[in-house]
């Protein structure tokens, strides 16, 4: 039965909802299809992927971002996945975006396999920044994690990004206990010598597998004990935002006023930020998904087919946000609590 939306009051600015948040951040997955097979994500095998047909156009894609920036207040967009580099006309929807909003911060999140390629091209066409995800820098933690042998290519990737001036460059790491959680100062010490930007986050009941436990998962807690053991951890004063990682500054034990650079923590799970969410997700069949683990999704595709004008697809949108739940897709935080359901869709079906 399809969900029945509430239209957001017309005095409500943007994509507000009842809490008083309004999102500015546009997420936006460009496929659900992923070369790797994450262990915190993907099964082994046996995951169907979307038709083409049912992907979002290039000028499907650019028209939902000239409504978002032109009407309803986004300020920042960033192309996810599935696997983005996937995606065959990546760089001219790029492109097209940037053409139509030559400030608009343009981000991309990817799994770095193929980015050594493409890097010098997506920043000709017009990308502010990338996000690569690398969980351990051993080829067999890498291998036992994504199910795939292409770690190689991975650093090649995140070279190639740095060498475009793709920057800042950050690295995502998700620790997993007993595989790589006592790599963690290990994977920050190589993050700090190259310049880049390390954010640990933590494992969340996203994986297709449905094996995500909350007892069984790295902390934000355990996670700064580790990186204690090597490395002092300074709050960074600047105002958060509504970004989801808390920020550190880093310095080495023995020399605490040099600072070497910086790490984020996303801890949505033991320490949520919900209150703050300025996020808003498009899957990449079109729906609309107001809280990354809620079970309701808006449809926009059928509007953007059926020849319905721009008012009719950001009122639809603004509905949608409007319903945003509280936290965790419920009325309260929680995820792993006895009323939180996890979702039927796994991350790479969302979008990052």
């Amino acid at each position: 039965m399809p969900t029945i939306l509430t239209p957001a009051p017309a005095d409500s600015p943007g994509l507000s909802d009842k809490f008083g948040r309004q999102a500015t951040d546009l997420r936006i997955s460009l496929i659900d299809k992923c070369n790797l097979r994450c262990t915190y994500c993907m099964p082994a095998d046996g995951l169907a992927w979307l038709p083409k047909s049912k992907l979002l156009t290039l000028e499907e894609i650019t028209r939902i971002v000239r409504i978002g920036v032109r009407d309803l207040g986004v300020r920042e967009l960033r192309l996810t996945g599935g696997e983005p580099l996937v995606r065959v006309d990546l760089a001219q929807i790029i492109a097209a975006v940037r053409t139509e909003h030559p400030e608009l911060p343009i981000s991309l999140t990817t799994n770095g396999v193929g980015l050594a390629k493409k890097a010098a091209a997506l920043a000709e066409a017009g990308l502010t920044r990338i996000n690569v995800s690398l969980d351990t820098l051993h080829a067999e933690t890498f291998a036992k994690l994504t199910r795939r042998d292409h770690i190689d290519s991975v650093f090649a990737g995140i070279d190639a990004a740095l060498a475009a001036d793709l920057l800042p460059v950050k690295i995502n790491a998700v620790l997993m206990r007993g595989i790589n959680d006592e790599q963690a100062p290990e994977l920050l010490a190589w993050a700090l010598e190259r310049g880049l930007e390390l954010r640990f986050i933590e494992q969340m009941p996203l994986d297709a597998d449905h094996v995500w436990r909350k007892d069984n998962m790295v902390t934000a807690a355990d996670l700064r004990a580790y990186l204690e053991t090597r490395f002092r951890l300074s709050p960074d004063t600047k105002p958060r935002d509504g970004a989801p990682a808390e920020r550190f500054l880093v310095s080495a034990l023995a020399d605490p006023d040099t600072i070497l650079g910086a790490v984020g923590i996303i801890a949505s799970v033991s320490e949520p930020f919900c209150a703050d969410c300025k996020r808003t997700r498009i899957t990449a069949e079109g729906k609309v998904m107001s809280c990354l683990f809620s079970r309701e999704e808006t449809d926009l595709s059928a509007l953007l087919r059926d020849g319905s004008d721009d008012q009719a697809i950001a009122e639809r949108w603004r509905a949608a946000m409007w319903g945003k739940p509280r936290a965790h897709g419920m009325d309260h935080t929680g995820l792993g609590s006895k009323d939180f359901v996890q979702s039927d869709r796994s991350m790479s079906a969302i979008g990052g």
